[in-house]
């Protein structure tokens, strides 16, 4: 995000400590100025806001990350990580000891992953050095969504985006190749293993109850380019541990595919 951009939302976002007693936004809910949604939401639509990269601990430590996604670092990691927070301002005490002030791009990163009520994670192998090798998306009901790239060292880049720009960006990482003949796929376990490049493409409503998100349904697609052709596996409604082929046939099927399950 520019400077001008980030002076204009630099009250970021409020949150309960949620290792202590609050009221008014709830234990771990963000508390977000007024009219910082909207402007943000209006910006977006002119293109996207990149809000910075951050250590699995430090998202952890501002409630700014889905749960059920991660495993929670240890104490020692989340008191660095505030540490390193409050070192770089973007972490502040708040107007009670529950409370703390989380400033510029990580309070607009904090507030809209806090509205969320879905996550679209996806993990894929075979990825190139510089590469993210996980995605998520966190839609929004205005139309947009919270990306979040992972790289090999666990930081998290995060930005807001228009629903279809991302889309666009997450079917360009996936694995790609012409529509294999589903009568032509080898076993799942065989394909994985020979695959060139895969990814595990998982859904997930949830809810949330304070800090806390609860998961829900979720549905899963694995993709698979193997041998130039890309195949799509889902599970078996009848065996749930078993996967098997989906076809998905035509040039936008996988990104039509993945915007019907965000829908």
């Amino acid at each position: 995000m520019s400077d001008e951009q980030r002076d204009e939302n630099e009250s970021g976002a409020s949150a309960h400590d949620p290792h202590g007693p609050g009221t008014g936004a709830g234990p771990g809910e963000a508390a977000v100025p007024s009219g910082l949604v909207t402007a943000v939401v209006n910006l977006v639509h002119t293109g996207p806001v990149m809000l910075g990269a951050y250590t699995i601990a430090e998202l952890t430590a501002v409630d700014a990350i889905v749960d059920f996604l991660e495993a929670r670092p240890s104490e020692d990691e989340l008191t660095e990580a505030v540490r390193s927070l409050a070192a770089r301002e973007l972490l502040l005490a708040g107007e009670t000891s529950e409370h703390v002030q989380v400033r510029g791009d990580l309070g607009i990163a904090v507030a809209f992953q806090q509205r969320a009520r879905m996550v679209l994670d996806a993990r894929t192998s075979g990825t190139e050095p510089g590469e993210p090798w996980r995605i998520l998306l966190l839609p929004q009901p205005e139309g947009i969504c919270l990306m979040v790239r992972i790289d090999a060292l666990g930081v998290h880049q995060i930005g807001l985006y228009g629903l279809d720009q991302a889309l666009d960006i997450l079917t360009e990482w996936l694995p790609r190749g012409a529509a294999a003949d589903r009568d032509k796929t080898p076993d799942a376990d065989t394909l994985l293993a020979a695959a060139e490049r895969s990814a595990l493409v998982t859904v997930t409503r949830y809810t949330a109850e304070g800090s806390a998100e609860i998961a829900g349904e979720s549905t899963d697609l694995v993709f698979a380019r193997y041998d130039g052709h890309l195949h799509t596996l889902s599970r078996d409604a009848d065996e749930p541990d078993r996967l098997v082929p989906t076809p998905l046939d035509g040039k936008d099927a996988v990104r039509d595919r993945l915007a019907q399950l965000l829908s």
